[in-house]
């Protein structure tokens, strides 16, 4: 087979519900809220025009209060033809929630996008990239096809793990032999990981949040971009002239809406279709092929009986 690469773009539309995820439940910072206005406005119709320039289907994974909160911005993603997947509620730490609260989070989530779209989604992602120990049976119990969260692989999909049955923590407080146990084997579960990747998102290196250490707002878009090139350029050599990988980036409305980080994404666009075997298309579609068999992929190994 000729070399295939599938490469998308997953868009966290988080809009105002981000900057209301104060754990502690503190008034949200309305300038803050502001920009996520902008995402959700602004930004989406420029993401949309970029999009729309390269004929890119994307997906967007949006939380039920992007939708319920800005249906005429989420109306242009839904009639664009782009595929629109689970993102919680309020961008809400998942292991931080109950079991009851995360099931709840699923149970409206699903009514409000399948409501909204007329088609039930089939993929998630966690805000924040976070699980909790639930998550993964959770995504079957609803019947979800695929997560987009985990970091096992960078580029092939797989079926995802289970959490290991034995993972112990390490700390200072007990004995040592209490801990110095390795972890239980992995067991893969009905859901497949169409796999995250902090070093293919906008947010880290371009979003401005004085109060999220890991964010810097400022780096220069040619350094970022470099680095997103020099990832395609790795997994384009080592796919060889038969192989193939899929390559999803991760970005943000009120980030990537930006002019500065669009005409980034133009000259990434650009630089990717230059190559053979390139496709764009949205995750879902990833996944069918990978459950067709025409995607390659891995097996998640690791751990020893328990």
């Amino acid at each position: 087979m000729p070399k295939r690469v599938l490469v998308g773009y997953g868009v966290d539309a988080d809009a105002v519900s981000g900057w209301l995820n104060t754990k502690t439940g503190a008034p949200a910072n309305l300038t803050d809220v502001s920009r996520g206005i902008f995402g959700a406005t602004v930004g989406i119709d420029r993401i949309l025009n970029l999009f729309d320039k390269y004929q890119i289907k994307a997906t967007f994974f949006i939380p039920a209060h992007t939708v319920e909160s800005f249906p005429v911005g989420v109306g242009k993603i839904r009639d664009g033809g782009h595929e629109i997947g689970l993102h919680g509620y309020t961008h809400e730490h998942a292991s931080a929630l109950t079991p009851t609260q995360e099931r709840d989070i699923l149970t409206k989530s699903i009514q409000v996008i399948t409501d909204f779209t007329g088609k039930k989604p089939r993929g998630w992602t966690g805000p924040h990239w976070e699980t909790s120990p639930n998550t993964i049976r959770f995504l079957e119990e609803f019947g979800l096809e695929y997560d987009h969260s985990h970091m096992h692989h960078d580029s092939q999909l797989y079926y995802l793990p289970y959490p290991p049955e034995r993972l112990v923590p390490t700390t200072m407080l007990v004995s040592a032999s209490t801990w110095m146990k390795p972890m239980s084997t992995l067991k893969p579960s009905k859901i497949v990981e169409v796999p995250a990747n902090w070093h293919l998102d906008d947010w880290p290196p371009l979003q401005l949040n004085l109060r999220q250490a890991s964010t810097h707002g400022f780096v220069d878009p040619y350094v970022v971009e470099r680095m997103w090139r020099e990832q395609f350029d790795y997994c384009y050599r080592e796919a060889g002239d038969e192989g193939s990988f899929v390559f999803v980036i991760s970005i943000h409305p009120q980030v990537s809406g930006k002019p500065h980080v669009t005409l980034m994404h133009e000259r990434l666009i650009e630089y990717i279709n230059k190559h053979k075997g390139v496709e764009w298309c949205t995750l879902e579609e990833m996944v069918k092929e990978f459950k067709e068999g025409r995607m390659s992929g891995v097996k998640v190994e690791g751990g020893v009986e328990a």
